[in-house]
Order: C-alpha cells, then structure tokens, then sequence
C-alpha cells in the first residue's frame, strides 16, 4: 500500500521562498558583477543549484507497505527498512516533536529530512513532509524514525494487518 505525502504549509512556505531568494541571487549577481569576471558567479550559480537539487532529490516522496517492508521513496536512494526491525508504530502529537534541532539534514526545503534531536525524544531520523500527521517508527535497535504520511491513522492500521 502506498501512503502519499504532501507539504504543510509552512515546508511550502520555505520552499517558495529558498525558491524565489536563489533565483534572485542567480540572476542578480549577473548583471551586479561585472568587474571580478565570470568565475565567482559561475561558482555559486553551481553551488546554489547543487543544494536545491540535492534537496529536491533526497525529500520524501511516498511511503510504501508491501512485501514485508517499508520503503520510503525518494528521487535518489530510496530508503528500506525490513518490517521484522521495527519494534512499534505509533502516532504523536506534533508537540513531542516541537523545538526539534537539526543535526544534519533540511528544516523545510521540500520538507524535514536528516538526523534531528530535541529533548523530550532525544536523536531522530526524519522522512517528514509536514510537522502534523506524525508517525514515530521504533526500530529494534531503538533508532527513531519519523514518518508523516497524509493518512497517518490509515498507515497505522495497515502497519499491524
């Protein structure tokens, strides 16, 4: 079974504006750098591009339940997890994963991916589109994923059909 994702509206919000401020950043230092020659724009032309498109690839996609295994769908590098791994399931209110802290990974560029901490869960892995409608995977190896599937109650109950 395949469970969607979609943005909240502040993943959206970023991503219009990281959008609109590189295009921005492209386009004007053209036509302002004139005098150091074409190397500097060229190399942060390349550089803005490379983050946006490593985001773009890497941000969940959809979820996936079959076969004994759950694949998060990604452009590049979809990410398997074996049912038999996860030790539970369970929604959670968006509070526990409030004031979270990114470690390494995007905080609303085409959605909250990477390793994130925060107090009350301590170290988490994200394939998060939204910050609402969150599933808190725990693996056998007590690792904590979050998910946030569009149906998340639905994605629940077919976890443990």
């Amino acid at each position: 079974m395949t469970y969607k994702t979609s943005l909240d509206n502040l993943a959206k919000g970023i991503t219009i504006s990281i959008t609109v401020l590189f295009a921005v950043i492209i386009i004007g230092q053209y036509s302002i750098i004139k005098d150091v020659g074409r190397a500097v724009p060229i190399y942060t032309t390349v550089a803005l591009i490379l983050i946006y498109f490593i985001a773009f690839a890497f941000r969940p996609i959809n979820y996936n339940l079959a076969n004994g295994k759950l694949t998060i769908h990604r452009l590049l590098l979809d990410v398997n997890i074996d049912r038999v791994n996860i030790k539970s399931v369970e929604l959670i209110d968006k509070d526990k994963i409030g004031w979270s802290l990114r470690t390494f990974g995007i905080g609303g560029l085409f959605g909250y991916f990477g390793y994130f901490v925060n107090i009350k869960m301590g170290k988490m892995t994200w394939y998060a589109t939204r910050k609402d409608r969150t599933v808190l995977l725990l693996t056998n190896d007590n690792k904590k994923i979050i998910l946030t599937p569009d149906d998340h109650t639905k994605f629940l109950t077919d976890f443990y059909l």
